[in-house]
């Protein structure tokens, strides 16, 4: 992956080489047809229980629920949601429903039913399969949606309630009569949207990134390995949530590669190492917490992590001191970082083994453009420059769901405005520095400040309020409040998280505290000083 400047500072990372996935008709009939073509190739590891699944298995269970969905009315671009932590019924859900040409819209599985009423009514879907823990939530949003026309219990039973069907009656219904072949409706590609990911906007509650086709299949032709080791011939391990867009797109790169997929639902410290040493597991995808339990926690040395060959890390930085702790301890000889966004079909910058220094995010990846823009200004800026790092290629998302004044912001002339600012160097490695975004990132998760404050701000006796980021090694950072109460009133610290806490999703919890204070440092124009906050933490951090 050699990248080249054109004319003007432009940074490209090269053409992409092949067009396999780009030829195909559609996403769903690419998929289809790779799990066809893999035979009795063990595809999928649950490492709770053991079981293992061929991609006969797959593509079988696939094939028949695709038919069984268009029998429930499911056609072409309808849309169907999926709220479930990972399962091989996860899988077979998203591949059928990209199966009948329809959208997948995946929801965060800890969504408050606030959250969930708003994801939905941003995608709108027809039908949303649910899983056990997710059910009685779902249920609850649904019946105030009418467009919900029905639900698809994934796991357990569905408790005979109205329009709930059982995923596993469906599967072995003789009523449904479907044939052992499957043909996808072709797909408008650049314009069908295959995948609708929340991302958290800066302003408030999520958004919906809409994915084409065109996306997805590109992004996979574009997936040369930043490893010597072919995807179709490794043991990877993953515990990324598949309902998050790091986690879901590296999902769907390895059922196309025939990839042996070890996945757990949750992390939990034993499965995740006894996975790896049962399984002999090559490759992992991971995240900083995960990468700081490997780094730190005294249970690690109990197994035997030998078959580590890889660790590719997303989502958020990843700290020099940690990946140093990693390879010393277990001998994992390389720790891969890149940078991508849901607005991006996953990463758009990737470290190689040529390419690979200290605190960088990696090279250009094939088919993807960038440029480094002055925030201030506009101008593009040359190398060792830092500025707003802009990103151009067929990975780029369609455009946010409902939202065109917040397309507009983000996409300008076909440029992805990250938000971040960042350089590359001499030899087009790129660094990430700050962001111009206000986001916290709490294990990997992205947690909007202002839908915190607005949150805080319905409580009768707090007068103002603002939220930052607090550095914490494992978790990256963790909301913190700062509270202004209205005159004479009692309120203590552990009534305000207690507010937050019943109210929001676990990663919007005030896990970094509460400090009041006489007012909220703001601009002329009523914009929160955010930097002065954390000056003032630091003042604290300081005195402390």
């Amino acid at each position: 992956m050699t990248s080249t400047l054109l004319p003007g500072n432009i940074v490209y990372g090269g053409p992409i080489t092949t067009s396999e996935a780009q030829d195909y008709p559609s996403l769903g009939q690419y998929i289809v047809d790779k799990y066809k073509s893999f035979g009795d190739q063990t595809v999928m590891i649950d490492a709770v229980t053991g079981t293992e699944y061929s991609a006969k298995f797959m593509y079988d269970s696939i094939v028949r629920l695709a038919q069984i969905l268009q029998k429930l009315g499911v056609k072409q671009n309808d849309v169907i949601g999926l709220s479930s932590e990972n399962s091989i019924n996860f899988a077979i859900a998203m591949f059928a429903g990209f199966a009948v040409g329809a959208t997948v819209a995946p929801f965060n599985v800890t969504y408050s039913d606030r959250e969930v009423d708003h994801a939905i009514n941003l995608s709108r879907p027809k039908i949303i399969f649910a899983s056990k823990i997710t059910m009685d939530c779902i249920v609850r949003v649904a019946k105030k949606n009418k467009f919900v026309k029905g639900i698809i219990a994934i796991s357990g039973s569905t408790s005979n309630l109205p329009n709930v069907h059982s995923l596993l009656d469906l599967m072995s219904n003789d009523k449904y009569k479907t044939k052992p072949d499957f043909t996808s409706p072709q797909a408008n590609k650049a314009d069908d949207v295959v995948l609708i990911v929340c991302s958290s906007g800066t302003t408030g509650l999520p958004k919906g990134v809409q994915l084409t086709q065109s996306n997805l299949l590109a992004t996979l032709d574009s997936q040369i390995q930043p490893t010597m080791i072919p995807l179709s011939e490794i043991t990877l391990l993953t515990v990324i949530p598949w309902f998050h867009a790091f986690g879901c797109l590296t999902l769907i790169t390895c059922a196309s590669m025939g990839t042996r997929l070890i996945y757990l639902p949750k992390f939990e410290e034993k499965l995740f190492l006894s996975a790896i040493e049962k399984y002999r597991v090559m490759m992992a995808f991971m995240v900083p917490p995960l990468m700081v339990f490997l780094a730190k926690h005294p249970i690690v040395d109990k197994y035997d992590l030998s078959s580590l060959m890889v660790l590719l890390c997303g989502a958020a930085p990843l700290s020099r001191e940690t990946e140093d702790q990693i390879k010393e301890r277990i001998g994992v000889p390389f720790i891969r970082q890149g940078y991508g966004l849901s607005e991006s079909t996953l990463s758009v910058l990737v470290q190689t083994d040529e390419y690979c220094k200290p605190g960088s995010v990696g090279v250009l990846k094939v088919g993807i453009y960038a440029k480094v823009v002055d925030p201030d200004t506009g101008k593009i800026l040359g190398a060792n420059e830092r500025g707003e790092l802009c990103f151009k290629g067929d990975g780029i998302m369609k455009g946010y769901i409902g939202d065109t004044k917040s397309t507009q912001t983000a996409i300008k002339d076909g440029w992805l405005h990250t938000g971040d600012i960042g350089y590359y160097d001499d030899s087009f490695e790129f660094f990430i520095v700050d962001r111009i975004k206000e986001l916290i990132k709490y294990k990997g998760f992205q947690v909007p400040p202002a839908e915190i404050e607005a949150l805080l701000l319905t409580h009768e006796k707090i007068k103002d309020a603002a939220v930052i980021g607090k550095p914490d090694e494992e978790a990256g950072e963790l909301p913190m409040a700062f509270v202004v109460k209205q005159a004479n009133v009692e309120l203590t610290t552990g009534d305000v998280i207690s507010f937050v806490h019943d109210r929001a999703s676990p990663a919007k919890r005030l896990r970094g505290g509460v400090i009041f204070v006489e007012e909220i440092p703001k601009n002329p124009s009523g914009k929160i000083l955010r930097r002065v906050l954390r000056e003032m933490l630091k003042k604290q951090k300081s005195k402390l």
